[in-house]
């Protein structure tokens, strides 16, 4: 049975967990000596890199010094201020000698959509609307893949990095920033914030798998359907083990995209994708990744992060817990209901349709099964589309 005692010993670890979070940042930890490449890709994001993101990345660059970062941003196809955004980035970290690549481009999905029938090659699929239309995940992995390509090619004149941080377009601190980088004592193979758009519920459904391999039990706290991440979200602690995460910010070793593993970000072949079936690069980049095994993948729930500041503030209420005693004891409830009542379908069906393909061909074989989800997802002249 959940009763008062829990309710309270649980939220007493979400707020003592908070104030260390605070204090350690405050204390300024031994990692800002590490070399850090900053990885981020853009596209419409002009009101938060205006008000927010161009500010932070500033503040990371003082706080590591020019030194020890390399700053990667890609823009493409943005009808907002953007590229004005990311320039006036660009001139601030000139002025500060910070080591960089800024690159904007006016390619738009409609440029991308619109290529000839005979370059509609890979990663391009024949869809339901009776198109041959562009996959959106190829597209994306192809556009992160640009933004570590300087991480390869400095690691190559002898210019090494410790690790690499991935930033989305989210409202964040210095502090998040050294948090994170000090999950599980900076031993990991990737470390994630907690992101939101709409509080409570978290943002990145496509990437975050429990340590089982299972998506998201509920969209609130405390998420997890696998005891372990359910337990260590549950007692706050700094490393939640998961299978994948990507979720706002992103650290990870550089060695393997440097090292012979030449890890990069991949889609499901579209022999997959064909059988209705669509994987996030952003979770199947935890798949390919050896040290994934070796040395874990954690979120880590003491960094939270916003795709706006509203959401930013409600996951960040000074002095208490960020999550309320309510939220905590019907949490505990409804994810207990769920477990016991609920069976998945759609895994059923990925696991289905996953034994068809790889009887279709010898060798059809995909590591990052864990990743996949019922969609077929294709870029459109506005974003995407679910077809």
């Amino acid at each position: 049975m959940i009763n008062f005692l829990d309710i309270l010993r649980i939220h007493n670890k979400i707020v003592h967990g908070d104030r260390e979070h605070l204090l350690r940042s405050g204390r300024g930890a031994a990692r800002p000596r590490e070399r850090i490449y900053i990885a981020s890709m853009h596209w419409n994001n002009a009101k938060v890199l205006k008000e927010y993101w161009n500010d932070a990345v500033i503040q990371l660059t003082e706080t590591f010094g020019a030194d020890n970062v390399f700053v990667s941003v890609f823009e493409s196809g943005s009808w907002d201020d953007s590229k004005e955004a990311l320039r006036e980035l660009d001139s601030e970290l000139e002025k500060r000698n910070v080591p960089r690549r800024v690159e904007v481009s006016d390619t738009t999905h409609y440029d991308e959509i619109s290529k000839a029938e005979k370059d509609r090659g890979e990663g391009w699929i024949d869809t339901a609307r009776g198109k041959r239309e562009l996959r959106r995940i190829p597209y994306l992995a192809k556009l992160r893949n640009k933004t570590i390509q300087d991480l390869v090619e400095l690691s190559k004149k002898g210019i090494t990095f410790d690790k690499v941080l991935f930033l989305n377009d989210v409202v964040f601190t210095v502090e998040d920033v050294l948090t994170l980088l000090d999950t599980n004592h900076g031993n990991y193979a990737a470390a994630c914030s907690l992101d939101f758009s709409k509080p409570p519920l978290y943002y990145d459904t496509f990437a975050l798998r429990d340590i089982e391999g299972r998506a998201h039990n509920m969209q609130t706290w405390p998420y997890f359907e696998a005891r372990d991440s359910r337990n260590a979200l549950v007692n706050h602690m700094d490393a939640v083990p998961v299978t994948s995460c990507w979720n706002g910010i992103v650290v990870m070793p550089a060695e393997p995209f440097v090292s012979s593993t030449k890890l990069r970000f991949r889609a499901v072949p579209d022999s997959l994708a064909a059988h209705h079936l669509e994987g996030s690069e952003c979770c199947l980049i935890h798949a390919d990744n050896p040290l994934s095994k070796t040395k874990g993948v954690y979120l880590n729930p003491r960094v939270r992060v916003g795709y706006n500041y509203p959401a930013y503030v409600a996951t960040h209420p000074p002095a208490k817990s960020w999550v309320s005693s309510w939220d905590i004891f019907t949490g505990l409830w409804v994810n207990r209901i769920r477990r016991w009542t609920l069976w998945s379908f759609d895994r059923w069906v990925v696991s289905s349709r996953v034994g068809r393909w790889e009887k279709e061909k010898s060798g059809n074989r995909e590591p990052g099964e864990f990743c996949l989800i019922n969609e077929m997802q294709v870029l459109v002249e506005n974003g995407w589309a679910h077809v």
